[in-house]
């Protein structure tokens, strides 16, 4: 038996639901990073915890193939696990996050430096031992580039834009990006320890709150988890709401991207087209669900609020505007030379990389990672609905466009099956109290969306960790622009449209 199918099976009578956890030996923890650099398991999550029995870190793995996931649980005594990253890339940020938060050290690390602590916060590993720290004013240590003629340019945090803090240090040879690297943290809001404590309906709230522009995926995949810990059977009307939900969030940020990506290549007509239909969908979920983002609008348990007559009727009519004005859009993007000219061969992410790290949404079906939580890990009402998956190879802006485009449809589609097969019925169930863990992967608009829920005996939340997709595609932007000249890169950064806040907790 190979080390994830023991890991499957150990876990299998454990606390956590739907999908396994158990304690794994060194050995195992091993091979199961070893799996992870031969591609044969996909990284999901990495997060360090605090329990009765002291410092752990849990590892989620996929196996795609088999359509399963599993949790594999390092004890760390002395503070200390075998770092994955040393065979296994992609999970270095997350240890990274780890010895931040909690002192765990991830032993044999190639990366040992700070990510989310700027040395700002008077603490270190707030979640951890928590001791009191001062400011040291170190320099971070950015990676060397060399090469004779090279120069530098930092950019950010502070930007021209009202987005948010990030700084991205280019090297250039002319025009020429050599190397990018991206530094964050600089949002950071304790989000881990503000849910630790609460009930869930409170902690969903919070949840809800880890990236704004997906707060439906991120308070879904919360309020599953929590759903999940304690074998909570959710009304079906309540599992339709919430996907018309998450279809209007999938739509407003597609619309808005591919309108913001025509205009960072200088078309500023599209940007103008495309954000007249994303206010409309904002405007409807505003009528619908009493909130332009639909914050607060999933709870454990169900929905906070039932879909009327008339809220369906205005999502119907957004619909059929939609179908009237994105077809001439995605004509007048096809038959523009020069924005074609901006966007095909830009910014090429190579299709192994996406399997490396994992990364979903439309960076990685662009590249050729058809992994869509919805499908590949059905949850309700996806399980019975039909829908298409658009992947494409090519791997560059035109490809990212060309994914949401289509993605774009397919919402639309799913949006009038849902309502035209709305179940009749409860749309919430009261959460009883008591404990067990729960976990979840959610379909955001960027990707899927993990979430790890421990709750203790009187039900509230001792530990939940949500991984945004953002994490594994980050690192992907910085490959993505190596070789593209530096006027390209608000094309590039927009066609992956990473999220800030997400990783920055």
């Amino acid at each position: 038996m190979d080390a994830f199918a023991a890991l499957f099976a150990d876990g299998r009578n454990g606390p956590c639901r739907p999908w396994p956890r158990a304690v794994v030996s060194l050995d195992a923890w091993h091979a199961l990073a070893l799996d992870l650099a031969a591609g044969r398991l996909t990284l999901s999550a990495l997060w360090g915890d605090r329990d009765d029995a002291g410092l752990t870190v849990h590892m989620a793995l996929l196996d795609e193939a088999a359509g399963r996931v599993a949790i594999a649980t390092c004890r760390c005594p002395d503070g200390a696990f075998p770092s994955v990253a040393l065979r296994h890339p992609p999970a270095a940020r997350l240890e990274r996050t780890a010895c931040d938060l909690f002192g765990l050290r991830a032993e044999g690390a190639p990366d040992a430096r700070a990510w989310l602590d700027h040395n700002r916060w008077g603490v270190r590993h707030p979640l951890g031992e928590g001791r009191e720290a001062e400011a040291d004013g170190a320099v971070y240590p950015l990676l060397p580039a060399e090469g004779e003629g090279l120069h530098q340019i930092p950019v950010g945090p502070v930007h021209a834009g009202i987005i948010e803090p990030g700084h991205f240090r280019f090297s250039a040879y002319g025009e020429t990006v050599v190397r990018l690297e991206a530094r964050l943290g600089y949002v950071h809001k304790g989000l881990e320890s503000l849910m630790a404590g609460r009930a869930p309906a409170d902690a969903a709230r919070i949840a809800g709150r880890h990236s704004g522009d997906s707060t439906v995926a991120y308070a879904l995949a919360f309020c599953r988890a929590v759903e999940a810990a304690q074998s909570l059977a959710v009304p079906e009307r309540a599992h339709a709401i919430r996907a018309v939900m998450a279809e209007l969030e999938r739509l407003a940020n597609h619309l808005g991207d591919i309108g913001a990506i025509c205009n960072d290549a200088a078309f500023a007509l599209m940007l103008a087209h495309c954000g007249v239909l994303r206010e409309a969908v904002l405007r409807t979920g505003a009528r619908a669900f009493g909130h332009r983002l639909m914050m607060d609008q999933i709870i454990p348990g169900g929905v906070a609020r039932d879909l009327s007559p008339e809220a369906a009727g205005a999502i119907r009519a957004l619909v059929a505007q939609a179908r009237r004005a994105f077809p001439p859009l995605v004509k007048l993007y096809d038959d523009t030379a020069s924005l074609q000219d901006r966007t095909v061969g830009t910014g090429v992410t190579k299709g192994d990389y996406v399997r490396a790290f994992g990364a979903g949404g439309y960076v990685g079906r662009a590249s050729g990672r058809g992994f869509d939580a919805r499908r590949a890990l059905p949850y309700a009402p996806y399980d019975h609905l039909p829908f298409e998956v658009p992947v494409r190879r090519e791997g560059d802006v035109d490809a990212r466009i060309r994914v949401r485009v289509a993605e774009v449809e397919e919402s639309l589609g799913l949006i009038v099956r849902l309502l035209d097969t709305l179940p009749k019925g409860d749309t919430l169930v009261p959460v009883p109290p008591g404990g067990g863990e729960g976990v979840a992967l959610v379909e955001s608009f960027r990707g899927d969306v993990f979430a790890f829920v421990a709750l203790e005996g009187d039900g509230r939340v001792r530990r939940a960790h949500l991984r945004d997709p953002s994490w594994f595609q980050w690192p992907l932007l910085e490959t993505a622009i190596e070789g593209n000249i530096v006027a390209d890169f608000p094309l590039c950064n927009k066609s992956f449209n990473c999220s800030y806040s997400g990783v920055d907790l």
